[in-house]
């Protein structure tokens, strides 16, 4: 495979924002994944885990969206704040029929934001809640001055608003969220995003729920009814080995299973490609931004788990499922503004895993390590023969190429040439991870199967950059030279 890099041409701006997470309150991901609560043994600040929320900030995470999902539907903000004996104790009807105590509320979300050093995105609840439920809260989080809301949040012992950059008006609202028409939620949308006000100078961005998947109506509907009042568009898709209704195992799983997990993740590309093609014509502009707040492998839970819990293993596949991913958002960078991978911890594909006092990083973590590099980076073009099983990624940021690249393949090695237009390479340094089974993954018992390694299987001179990319890897060289 030869490739010329057009490193000169400016291109358009990889949003740090793409690499975002998702903590939804189902299963182990707030709970034990992130709040252990200030008595535990577990070491914390303020409750929130510090080995996990180290992990994160390693990885610079930007943003992280929270309370859901379907659980932002059925949650009502008030019964998460003040005195924790005596917050209301739900049921999480959506995930797995358990106990919520509403122990970890909107101070303590803010308490994980300001320890991770990372925005805000809080989901408001238009299935089950109310125009001035929402407003109230909006109220609460970011009103300096006086207000019945604001001097309850002080009351709590928060003096000074939180800086909320984004919010969304709704969830899934074609289906957990209301099981809503297009044309009545566009009217819904229009009315709810009025009232969530700019209190103070900082403006706060406004997302729109979007269409599942392919629903290219969806789409079309909200783009003509409500594109002047939203700076966001949400669109969920996930990759599976098969039917929705039967999905394939996160372990031993056969070869074909590999492909069409891979296959239905590179779906994702035509999915923004249509849904953009729909944009583009009421926003010509692309101040609209396609936010992906949902994307990941979802398969089979790990056996003898509570199967509302999506707890799954994570393999060298789902390392590929997400390599893939983020090529195609940054392809798309001029339209993807934001992305959030489900979820964080301990839920579908996640960068953690816990067990009690253990923390393991999965395979999919360590592809947002080897693609940080890439956050708010210039995207710059390539062109040259395609091969269908790499997939890559360039960029450049303070004047050095990054180069992302993803061998798809179970059992075949590639040769790369990358030429270098108008200039030579700077000194690179290469990091990869691969495997030799295809569900090799990290266990509580072997936390570094796979792990970050420095490659070094690549010839440079000059302008000529010559790669050896085995199979099941993903491999990053960067620019460090001057």
């Amino acid at each position: 495979m030869k490739l010329t890099i057009l490193a000169d041409k400016k291109g358009p701006l990889i949003s740090k924002y793409i690499y975002g997470q998702f903590a939804e309150h189902l299963g182990r991901c707030i709970y034990e994944g992130v709040w252990v609560g200030k008595d535990s043994e577990i070491p914390n600040v303020n409750g929130i885990r510090s080995d996990v929320v180290a992990a994160l900030r390693q990885i610079k995470v930007p943003v992280v969206r929270w309370p859901g999902g379907c659980f932002a539907d059925e949650y009502h903000w008030k019964d998460g704040i003040g005195p924790k004996e005596n917050r209301k104790k739900i049921v999480n009807t959506h995930w797995g029929g358990v106990t919520e105590d509403n122990t970890f509320g909107t101070h303590e979300f803010f308490e994980l934001i300001n320890q991770l050093g990372c925005e805000a995105y809080v989901n408001g609840n238009v299935g089950s809640g109310t125009v001035y439920e929402m407003q109230e809260w909006v109220d609460y989080l970011t009103n300096p001055g006086e207000s019945p809301m604001a001097n309850l949040r002080r009351e709590n012992v928060r003096q000074e608003p939180w800086r909320l950059a984004f919010f969304g008006v709704g969830n899934e609202s074609w289906g957990c969220g209301g099981n809503m028409r297009p044309e009545y939620y566009a009217d819904l949308y229009r009315q709810y995003q009025t009232y969530v006000r700019q209190y103070s100078t900082e403006k706060t961005y406004k997302i729109a729920c979007g269409p599942n998947i392919d629903d290219y109506h969806w789409m079309e509907v909200l783009m003509k009814e409500a594109t002047p009042f939203m700076d966001g568009i949400s669109l969920h898709h996930y990759a599976l080995t098969g039917a929705w209704e039967d999905k394939g195992p996160a372990l031993n799983f056969p070869e074909n299973h590999w492909y069409s997990l891979v296959e239905s993740a590179q779906k994702m590309d035509e999915l923004i490609t249509k849904h953009s093609q729909i944009m583009d014509q009421y926003d010509p502009e692309k101040r609209v931004g396609l936010i992906v707040d949902e994307w990941g492998s979802w398969l089979a839970v790990e056996p003898g788990t509570n199967p509302g819990f999506l707890y799954q293993q994570n393999t060298i596949r789902d390392a590929m499922v997400a390599a893939v991913t983020l090529n195609i958002f940054h392809k798309h960078a001029d339209r993807v503004q934001m992305a959030n991978i489900a979820q964080m911890v301990n839920v579908l594909q996640a960068m953690i895993l816990t067990d009690g006092p253990d923390m393991i990083k999965t395979p999919t973590y360590h592809v947002f390590d080897l693609y940080q590099n890439h956050q708010d980076g210039e995207l710059i073009a390539s062109y040259g023969a395609e091969n269908q099983l790499i997939s890559h990624t360039i960029s450049k940021k303070a004047g050095r190429l990054t180069i992302s690249l993803c061998n798809l393949s179970v059992d075949q090695a590639f040769t790369l040439e990358l030429k270098k237009q108008s200039g030579a390479y700077q000194e690179l340094a290469g990091r990869y991870i691969t495997a030799t089974q295809m569900d090799a993954h990290n266990s509580f018992v072997e936390p570094e199967t796979i792990k970050v390694r420095g490659f070094a299987d690549f010839k440079c001179v000059e302008d000529q950059l010559t790669i050896c990319l085995p199979p099941m890897s993903v491999v990053t060289l960067t620019e460090v030279g001057s």
